[in-house]
């Protein structure tokens, strides 16, 4: 019997070993060839760190402080608290483009772009005033973003994979103004289509997607121009007014605003019929907090859904104390506590809407039909009217 048993614990030695042998195999690594010493592999493992953290918002006196567990990246609320001591949002503007940022005759900036800088000071701050303009160029307004000089830029900026990537470090939040680029000419050139432009000179702002576009277009029709390039708006069509280019391009609303506002005689001029390209504009921050991003994204949507539920500056107060609807009552501050979310109070889009209003009031205010840059809304108005607004839900 004993001599039966033996070959069978031979056996089971045997297997440990073989299991041992490989269990060594799995953790450590071979030998390398040639017989010297093992060299130990380190395993790199990347983890993505985020941490919960739970957020105060202020509150009123004699009301109670509310907080939230929010999900923390890194960099997560560094913009929102630099503003906040600061006491103002530094808004990067272009500044000398009529109907949407320039300096008024009080000395004032006014405009489309300069109002969605007041919609966030009022939805950080309560105040709409609380903010300064910062006016940049179009080499200048990137690098201002990116070292901090701003908070955010909302200048006729035009949204493209290159600038929303990690090659600028920049985030293209949501778009204010769906345009268009096009070319403007003098009434007499009688100048109707691409092909008339042949061998002419065209005027054009320097570092900018519209200068690109046009070498693109130009190329692909077979239409041989000279690109005069300048630095800045007034440059460009200074030149252009004084007869150095057969023609003038940017985007539409900026060739109409122009037009209207700085060109001595308008009605001499005509933007052609063609589009060029499509331009997105709309305020851009910088990669790395998400806090940010989502305020100044939700304060624009905040205004596109304010105009489509019918709350107004005129009438804010009235809908917030006696509408039934929940998405009114969650966008006003009613119920839902939206703002906590976003590191404000609850009354962020009220305050938007009562000082600054709602986006069909922001538009009209510098573009509509009753003002000097006149633009008509086409894809700017509401997905309901047969535009492309469109805010998600407040919810």
């Amino acid at each position: 019997m004993a001599r039966k048993a033996f070959p069978a614990l031979v056996l089971v030695l045997v297997l440990a070993l073989v299991v041992a042998a490989c269990g060594r195999q799995a953790t450590q690594p071979a030998a390398p060839a040639g017989g010297g010493e093992a060299q130990a592999t380190p395993v790199v493992q990347t983890v993505e760190v985020v941490k919960t953290v739970v957020v105060t918002v202020p509150a009123p006196a004699g009301t109670p402080q509310v907080q939230i567990k929010v999900a923390e990246a890194p960099g997560y609320g560094e913009t929102l608290k630099a503003i906040q001591a600061r006491g103002k949002l530094i808004c990067g503007v272009n500044g000398q483009l009529p109907g949407f940022s320039f300096l008024d005759p009080q000395g004032n900036f006014s405009g489309f772009d300069a109002d969605f800088c007041r919609v966030l000071a009022a939805a950080i701050f309560g105040d709409a005033t609380k903010v300064e303009f910062r006016p940049l160029t179009t080499q200048e307004r990137f690098t201002a973003l990116q070292t901090s000089e701003i908070d955010v830029l909302i200048r006729n900026t035009t949204w493209t994979l290159t600038r929303d990537s990690s090659e600028l470090g920049l985030n293209f939040t949501v778009t204010t103004f769906y345009d268009g680029q096009g070319i403007m000419v003098p009434v007499e050139s009688g100048f109707t289509t691409l092909k008339d432009l042949e061998g002419g000179t065209i005027c054009v702002q320097k570092g900018t997607t519209t200068e690109l576009n046009l070498a693109d277009v130009m190329a692909a029709n077979g239409v041989s121009y000279t690109p005069a390039v300048f630095d800045d708006i007034n440059a460009t069509y200074g030149a252009y007014a004084e007869g150095r280019c057969d023609a003038v391009t940017s985007d539409k609303s900026q060739l109409s605003s122009v037009a209207k506002g700085l060109l001595p005689e308008p009605d001499k001029h005509v933007i052609m019929d063609l589009t060029l390209s499509k331009e997105p504009l709309g305020p851009v921050v910088r990669h790395g907090d998400d806090q940010w991003f989502d305020i100044v994204r939700w304060s624009v949507f905040a205004t596109i859904a304010a105009e489509e539920y019918g709350v107004s500056s005129a009438n804010v107060d009235d809908m917030r104390s006696t509408s039934q609807n929940p998405e009114v009552k969650r966008l006003l501050g009613v119920e839902g506590e939206m703002g906590v979310k976003l590191g404000l109070s609850n009354d962020w889009a009220y305050n938007i809407i009562k000082q600054v209003g709602n986006y069909e009031e922001i538009y009209n205010r510098s573009l509509g039909p009753d003002t000097p840059t006149y633009i008509p809304r086409g894809l700017n108005s509401l997905y309901t009217k047969g535009g492309v607004l469109y805010s998600p839900p407040f919810r």
